[in-house]
């Protein structure tokens, strides 16, 4: 059973990953398939190396996992059910104003 902490630091990290429009691009990627990193660069449209860290970032938060595949790593979603809760996120409606600001975000758009 997870501590409220724990709960807490699983919401801050799925948060972390969907801060970035490229690390949601893949994940929704990933919602449908497992993929190779080659795959996963020309379908979000992102160099390589740029791909590489954005994974980094989205292992680092437990939300895919590279499955080794001969030489090759080939990614997925570290657990299904993060797919349905993709959809989810997808299908609630925000309550905001388009041009409303976070209120702790040095005045900077949440969105």
């Amino acid at each position: 059973m997870l501590s409220l902490a724990s709960e807490v630091d699983v919401l801050a990290r799925f948060g972390r990953a969907l801060a970035d429009p490229i690390r949601c691009r893949l994940l929704l990627e990933l919602r449908a398939d497992s993929a190779y990193p080659s795959d996963l660069a020309d379908a979000v449209g992102v160099s390589p190396t740029r791909l590489s860290s954005h994974l980094a970032c989205l292992r680092d938060c437990g939300l895919v996992v590279g499955v080794p595949v001969g030489r090759r790593i080939r990614y997925e979603l570290a657990d299904r059910r993060l797919g349905r809760a993709l959809d989810d996120l997808q299908s609630a409606e925000a309550a905001v104003a388009a041009d409303r600001t976070c209120p702790d975000a040095d005045e900077k758009s949440c969105c």
